[in-house]
């Protein structure tokens, strides 16, 4: 079973996070996360960027997330304990020893007020401090280890926005992996060069009306094999579990699957994926269903569409109460982004990534890489020959 948890505070001293199940064998290093985390600051992993995203946090310029693995790896591979990673908070040395006004009015949209009510804080920055969306930091260090896992059997994920506010990308006839190259040397992490333009250009008007703006990402995964997931069970779908994990992230209020949305709207011969035999393969003429049927994978692409919504804190106030003097009160600003949706991918890829690993792992089950890639092999294709059929009537049921 794959696992992690993480821990820390958005200010407090240090971000940790713990992996666990993941197999011996695997050659890992901090070099392998460091790039991920970069990308989640909007820094670019090539040479395009050297600086947030528009519309990122302040905070993007003063953190520069490394890092550092503590447990779980010896002699540069995994060894089949836990994996324990660092991610230190550069910004924790202005708040250390230094006494907070007090926090009573509750921001509309954050986890303040219902925090609140759950734990009986005494005080609305501690909810504040966990509910932050700085703990996907070290969500997206435990996705790289589960990107670096993946790739050893040629499964690759990578991620592109399509909207944000009323802007949207026509990224149709791209290759998908020609969109994450094109979003990855982009202002804004969008395929689509005139969109990617036009959002950028909205960003800044929405700075300037001291506002904020959502969007839409889609995360792809590419080369996975058919069969991980199942039918059986409700919480075995795969499907379902990679919705869930993307909607665990902060601020994502929606997930499609493939073409969902406009799918609903469709008569079912125009929505439903053929299926074809060429050289004795099988494989489809369309990919609306986004690489999932009956919860389980085809080995056609999963494509997952994201919904963000606009930022909680706004510079322009609004309405709420002082829970302390028990009076209407306008809210007061936090730092905060204007848009994170350019920032986003990389944390939905990762969620994406844990999610295959756990699914591919018990697929292929082993405690090793030299077990598993020998058990990958083996594993059914998409060969008609791999399908042997009985083909004849059978008694079900006495």
């Amino acid at each position: 079973m794959l696992r992690f948890l993480t821990s820390g505070e958005s200010h407090g001293p240090t971000l940790t996070a713990i992996l666990e199940g993941m197999v011996a064998g695997l050659s890992l290093s901090a070099d392998d996360l460091n790039p991920d985390l970069a990308r989640r600051q909007g820094l670019s992993r090539g040479e395009s960027r050297t600086r947030p995203y528009t519309g990122a946090s302040p905070r993007m310029k003063l953190e520069r997330d490394t890092a550092t693995i503590t447990s779980g790896v010896m002699a540069g591979k995994t060894i089949g304990s836990p994996i324990a990673i660092q991610i230190p908070n550069l910004d924790h040395a202005k708040w250390k020893g230094k006494a907070i006004e007090p926090m009573t009015t509750p921001r509309p949209g954050h986890a303040d007020l219902t925090g609140a009510i759950k734990y009986g804080y005494n005080d609305l920055r501690m909810s504040l401090e966990r509910a932050s969306a700085r703990e996907t930091t070290a969500r997206v260090a435990v996705g790289a280890i589960c990107r670096k896992f993946l790739a050893q059997f040629g499964v690759t994920v990578g991620s592109y926005v399509i909207e944000i506010g009323e802007v949207r990308a026509d990224v149709n006839q791209i290759p998908i992996e020609e969109r994450f190259r094109r979003a990855a040397d982009s202002e804004m992490q969008c395929p689509d060069s005139a969109a990617d333009a036009a959002m950028r250009a909205r960003v800044e008007a929405v700075m300037r009306e001291r506002d904020t703006l959502g969007g839409v990402f889609e995360v792809v995964a590419l080369g996975v094999p058919p069969g991980l997931g199942s039918h059986v069970h409700w919480d075995r779908r795969l499907t379902s579990r990679l919705a869930a994990a993307l909607l665990s992230i902060h601020a994502m209020k929606g997930v499609e699957v493939g073409e969902a949305f406009e799918n609903a709207k469709k008569k079912g011969t125009e929505v439903h994926d053929e299926i074809m035999l060429r050289d004795g393969r099988l494989s489809r003429a369309t990919n609306r269903a986004g690489g999932l049927e009956g919860g389980i994978t085809t080995g056609e692409p999963i494509l997952l569409r994201v919904a963000m919504k606009p930022i909680s804190t706004t510079l322009t106030p609004l309405r709420s109460v002082n829970l302390a003097t028990g009076q209407e009160e306008a809210t007061k600003y936090e730092r905060s982004d204007f848009c994170a949706v350019p920032r986003a991918g990389v944390i939905g890829e990762a969620m994406v990534c844990f999610v295959l690993a756990e699914a591919l792992m018990e697929k292929l089950g082993g405690d090793s890489m030299e077990e598993m890639t020998m058990r990958f092999e083996k594993i059914k294709r998409l060969e008609i020959g791999d399908l042997k059929m009985l083909n004849e009537a059978q008694v079900f049921w006495e």
